[in-house]
Parts: structure tokens; C-alpha cells; sequence
């Protein structure tokens, strides 16, 4: 879903321009709003190099985390010699909760295809390849159904425009490893191979797919070329800040009254994003955190909700872009279990290859079990930083590098969460259970047996009309009692 309202902020679609508006499976919709109309200028009226300037004038840096400035990719490729060079399109969207890429490719997939006939041009590439998880069948169709399409249309194949351009593109399918979103992983992956990252130099512009100069892009990326070469970059680079230019486009996800995908330019501020376009928390509560740039992101607290949302300023608060997934959190979130949760998901995720990665987050992981356990110390605490400064230095790919994110900004900004997790053993929000204990108030309990007869494990007992008790040693804190419970006869402590 799209969030489409009418706010101070103004939301400004580039890359999401056609998505709802026209028919992506229709060819002729997408010619009637100036489509491949990029293409056919720089095919008659550009040269390679003359493309790769307005790229590089745009600003544009690459949207799939890195921010890599992508006219300059594209110029390291021109200028790496040999007789075969591939254009590859990122569509393996990994962040939980994360639709940018997928709603692109359905909504709009004829725009891609534009953009990747365009870096093949810029590059001297003739095939391209679009790496997409086959989790996303309706994205496949689409895609499939519009390279038939442009295929018939003359837009890809053998002499595109009447020049002598070659171009045509086929898919690649991932099984949905999170780890295949870095470009070395993602090509292993297309060569058969296992899905892992390999030490960069070589980068794929100079070796890349079958050790050919390859260049990677995301989905978001390529939707925002065709506009740049139609509208100029001085256009384009007028929107946004100084050092990240355009729009980017965020799915917003957690506790949050309008969840979906907003497209803003460059330079909004986190409480514009999530107070005013967002609609604020639910159910009126307090805002506790919100994490940006997937589950390798960092947690930013209300201190950073004046942060403009540029990929430097992000860095500098401890967390990143990223692919654009943002999980706003309220004050019934424990941090503690938040860093715990999306480490768990890295250490899943790890391919393996590197010790750092593969088992210091795992060891990451038992301290952070520990501690929300309430078995935790002050010695964990300091292990617990240091462990992951040495993954995040330490580690192969930029998964392994920043997989430590959510630790460390947890950390930093929510740290009397965790003293009080390992000095009193207690967490405030009442989400780690080891911490947290069910009673009864003898005040309030008339002896209806409510609880009693909900308890999975009868752990409650007493006579109806008599107070009732929990025993502790048996109670598996699974809150049916104080879910039954009408007299509010049940409380946490």
C-alpha cells in the first residue's frame, strides 16, 4: 500500500511515479506517460559517455543500502575492457517487512527495464539480468510479461531505435537469502554457486558475473534513471540536500497509525516522516525508537527525530539508509529484546564464510539470551560492546559489518535499559518473561475461578468465591489469566 496524503510534508513520487497509475501489464500506458522515451534520446541523441555525465551530475547514489554515487559505477565499468559486460538489476529484497523493490517491479516493472537498457548503453553491456526472489510471483509475471513486451515493441533485441545497440534481458531467481543482497553474494548466486560474499578488489564492475565487468544495481535505483535523462540532472539534483540528492522511498512499518510506503525527498526529518506523513503512534502512545535501514539498522531514539534523512547523517547517528525499511517503536518495546530479535535474524541469516560473522554473532546472541534472561552483568555489558566492535571491523561482507548495529545503538541510546536488565533484573516494558511475575490482588479477586480454569498448566489455585493464588514456580507467564481476569484482579510486576 502507497500511503497517498495530503500532509505539510509533501511526498514527491520519482521512482514510484507510475505504480497505481498505470497498467503495468499494458505497454502502451506506460508509452503514453513518456515511457522509453529515455531510452530512444540516449540511443539518437547521446553518446555512452555523455549518459554516464548526467547520471553522475544527477547525484543519484545507489538506493540498495551502500549509497555508492551510481554514475561513477557505471563510468568504472565503461572503462573495464571486455568482449562480454552484464547489467544486473538487485531485486532480491531481503528486509523484513520491505516491499519497495516488489511494488516497483509489479506496479511499474516497464521502468526498469527502460533504465537497464540505458546502463547497457552507458556501459557497452548487450545482456542484463534481473536477480529476483521467487517469493515475489506476481512481480515475475509482471516483469516476464513486459520484456515480451518491449521485446515486441522493438525496445530490446537487436537494433533498438534503428541504431546498432544490442540489448535483451533474462531472469535469475534467489531462494530468499538475505546474504544474496550484497552484489558478490548475489553473483556467486547467479553462477550457480553458493551465495556468498567474496573480498573486495575485485569489485564487479571489474570482475563481476563469470569474471565479466558487471554493474549492480537495485530496483529503486534503475526506476530513477529514465526521469533523469528525460527531466535533466540539474532537476533532479535540485531536490534533496547537498550530498544526497532525489527522493527515497521508505516502507513504514511497527507502531504506527498509517503503515505503507511513502516516497519524500532527501533531507526530511524523521519526526516529519513519522508524525506527519506517518500519522504518529497508536493508540496514542509514547514514541520509544524507530529503527531505519533493515535489520542491520541502528535503534535512533527522540533525540534523532530532527535528523534530516540523508545517508551521511544517518551514519552519524548509528544507524543507515539502507534499502529504506523503518520500524517505528513505542514505549511498550523493551530494546534490550529489540537488539536481541534482529541479531537473531543476522545470525540466521550469516552465509557462514567468515568467523566474525558466523560466530561472534552467535556468541552476541547467548549474551544478549543472558541477559534478557536476567542472568546477566556488568562484565556482559562491556563484552557485549567489544564483541561487536570487533565483528563490525572484523567481518567479510557488509552484512557481517553491521549486523552489530542494533547492539551497539541499543547500547548507546537506550543504556539505562540494559543496567536495569542486569543490576535490579528488570525490564520496564514487561516483554523479557524471566523478568516479569503475574499475582493476584486479594482485594479485588471475588473468586470466580476466571484464571483458574485458563491456566494452561494449573498453576492457579483456590475455592470459587475464595482468593485466588498463582504459584510462581509453576506459572509460565503467558498472561490468560490477566486476559480473563474481569475484576482486574490480575497484575504484572
Amino acid at each position: 500500500m502507497i500511503i497517498n496524503m495530503n500532509n505539510k510534508v509533501k511526498q514527491l513520487r520519482i521512482a514510484l511515479r507510475n505504480c497505481g497509475i498505470i497498467d503495468p501489464q499494458n505497454i502502451e500506458e506506460y508509452i503514453a506517460h513518456d515511457g522509453y522515451m529515455a531510452l530512444a534520446k540516449v540511443l539518437t541523441e547521446l553518446d555512452p559517455q555523455t549518459t554516464i555525465d548526467i547520471i553522475k551530475k544527477s547525484g543519484l547514489r545507489g538506493r540498495g543500502g551502500g549509497g555508492f554515487p551510481t554514475g561513477l559505477k557505471w563510468e568504472i565499468t565503461r572503462k573495464s575492457e571486455a568482449k562480454q559486460k552484464y547489467v544486473v538489476c538487485n531485486a532480491d529484497e531481503g528486509d523484513p517487512g520491505a516491499f519497495m523493490d516488489r511494488s516497483i517491479l509489479e506496479g511499474d516493472p516497464h521502468s526498469v527495464i527502460e533504465a537497464m537498457a540505458i546502463a547497457g548503453y552507458a556501459i557497452g553491456a548487450s545482456k542484463g539480468l534481473v536477480y529476483i526472489r521467487a517469493e515475489y510471483p506476481l512481480a515475475i509475471e509482471r516483469l516476464k510479461i513486459a520484456i515480451n513486451q518491449a521485446r515486441e515493441y522493438g525496445f530490446l533485441g537487436e537494433n533498438i531505435f534503428g541504431t546498432n545497440f544490442n540489448f535483451d534481458i533474462e531472469l535469475r531467481y534467489g531462494a530468499g537469502a538475505f546474504v544474496c543482497g550484497e552484489e558478490t553474494a548475489l553473483i556467486h548466486s547467479m553462477e550457480g554457486l553458493r551465495g556468498e560474499p567474496t573480498f573486495k578488489p575485485p569489485f564487479p564492475s571489474v570482475a563481476g558475473y563469470k569474471g565479466m565487468p558487471t554493474n549492480v544495481n537495485n530496483v529503486e535505483t534503475f526506476a530513477n534513471i529514465p526521469v533523469i535523462i528525460n527531466k535533466g540532472a540539474e532537476w533532479f539534483a535540485s531536490i534533496g540536500t547537498e550530498k544526497s540528492k532525489g527522493t527515497k522511498v521508505f516502507a513504514l512499518a511497527g507502531k504506527i497509525n498509517n503503515v505503507g510506503l511513502i516516497e519524500v525527498p532527501m533531507g526530511v526529518t524523521l519526526r516529519e516522516v513519522i508524525f506527519e506523513i506517518g500519522g504518529g503512534i497508536k493508540n496514542g502512545k509514547k514514541f520509544k525508537a524507530v529503527q531505519t535501514g533493515g535489520p542491520s539498522g541502528g535503534c535512533l531514539t527522540e533525540k534523532h527525530l530532527d535528523t534530516p534523512i540523508e545517508y551521511d547523517t544517518l551514519l552519524e547517528a548509528g544507524s543507515m539508509m539502507g534499502s529504506g525499511g523503518m520500524i517505528v517503536m513505542d514505549e511498550d518495546d523493551c530494546m534490550v529484546s529489540v537488539a536481541k530479535f534482529y541479531l537473531d535474524f543476522t545470525v540466521e541469516e550469516s552465509c557462514g564464510k567468515c568467523s566474525p560473522c558466523r560466530i561472534g554473532n552467535k556468541r552476541l546472541s547467548e549474551l544478549l539470551d543472558k541477559i534478557v534472561k536476567g542472568e546477566g552483568t556488568l562484565e556482559d555489558l562491556e563484552l557485549l560492546r567489544n564483541l561487536s566492535n570487533v565483528i563490525k571491523d572484523t567481518s567479510l561482507c557488509g552484512l557481517g559489518q553491521t549486523s552489530p548495529n542494533p547492539v551497539l545503538s541499543t547500547l548507546d541510546n537506550f543504556n539505562d535499559e540494559y543496567l536495569e536488565h542486569v543490576t535490579v533484573h528488570k525490564c520496564r516494558a514487561g516483554q523479557c518473561k524471566s523478568m516479569v511475575h503475574y499475582y493476584i490482588n486479594p482485594d479485588n479477586c471475588v473468586g470466580c475461578t476466571a484464571c483458574a480454569r485458563n491456566c494452561p498448566v494449573n498453576a492457579i489455585k483456590g475455592e470459587r468465591k475464595q482468593i485466588h493464588e498463582i504459584n510462581q514456580d509453576i506459572c509460565i507467564k503467558c498472561g490468560a489469566c490477566l486476559e480473563k481476569c474481569k475484576f482486574n484482579a490480575v497484575y504484572v510486576k
